[in-house]
């Protein structure tokens, strides 16, 4: 099969570091978590994934097509990207920023329909009326990922890329959201990528980790329990396991004696 998206020996530089050489494949449907101490290259890497940085060397391949080739605007119907502090059309209603995720489709007859749909999923049908600099900072997650669902809404197999979508969030608000997150795109096919900070969120949440330290992809392994001493090594902090009441793997971090840089 065909990855949904490739990157084959892409590698970037910004200032004096490198970063790269990133090999990864993405199939439809897969769910994917980045995760890495801070600064180590998680943005960087997602942002190849994204367009938003060309590699310097290497290639980058969406549905079979280097990236590079594909037209925006036929981009936006098959992949969505929610980048860290998106501060689009700041004074607008909500539901009109929930709609900017239309805006690639010429016609759109369901656009009202899907922006009350996408509202809901995202848990923000109450704040449509509102305009989005009246909102906090998890409100206004909660319309930029309804304006993410509301772009990839009607389209199958496609690509969602985020980039700590939980960070402004409480706690229950972040289960909430992540299993939003999980049942739209299990519903449509589509493959998410996601940066997290949150090891428990990217074990119960995620299938595949991506491990990045120091520009490096230092590790590609599934999220089980497995997959712990990685994390650990990662961080450079102790990590105790416990299994809850459904069976799934919760891990308890400690300061090491020893910390790694990213």
């Amino acid at each position: 099969m065909t990855p949904l998206l490739e990157l084959s020996f892409a590698t970037t530089q910004l200032g004096q570091q490198y970063f790269g050489p990133f090999n990864v494949q993405v199939h439809p449907g897969e769910r994917i978590a980045i995760l890495g101490p801070s600064g180590a290259g998680k943005s960087t890497l997602l942002k190849l994934m994204a367009r938003e940085l060309h590699p310097q060397a290497g290639q980058v391949e969406f549905a079979g097509r280097p990236l590079a080739q594909w037209p925006l605007a036929e981009l936006a119907l098959r992949r969505a990207v929610l980048p860290q502090g998106s501060n689009v059309a700041f004074g607008l209603q909500c539901a009109l920023v929930i709609g900017l995720g239309r805006v690639a489709r010429l016609l759109d007859p369901q656009l009202e329909q899907i922006v009350q749909d996408a509202a809901a999923q995202a848990h923000a049908t109450h704040l449509l009326g509102r305009r989005l600099d009246t909102l906090s900072g998890g409100e206004q997650a909660r319309v930029q990922l309804a304006r993410i669902f509301a772009q990839m809404w009607d389209v199958q197999n496609g690509l969602i890329l985020v980039d700590e979508p939980l960070a402004a969030l409480d706690p229950g608000l972040q289960f909430d959201l992540l299993d939003s997150l999980q049942q739209f795109c299990a519903a449509r096919g589509h493959a998410v990528i996601a940066i997290l900070h949150d090891i428990n969120h990217a074990l119960l949440g995620f299938e595949r980790l991506l491990l990045v330290r120091s520009g490096q992809l230092v590790a590609d392994i599934a999220s089980d329990a497995g997959a712990v001493p990685a994390l650990g090594a990662l961080y450079g902090i102790a990590l105790t396991t416990a299994t809850n009441s459904d069976g799934d793997v919760c891990v308890i971090p400690a300061r090491s004696t020893v910390r790694r840089a990213a």
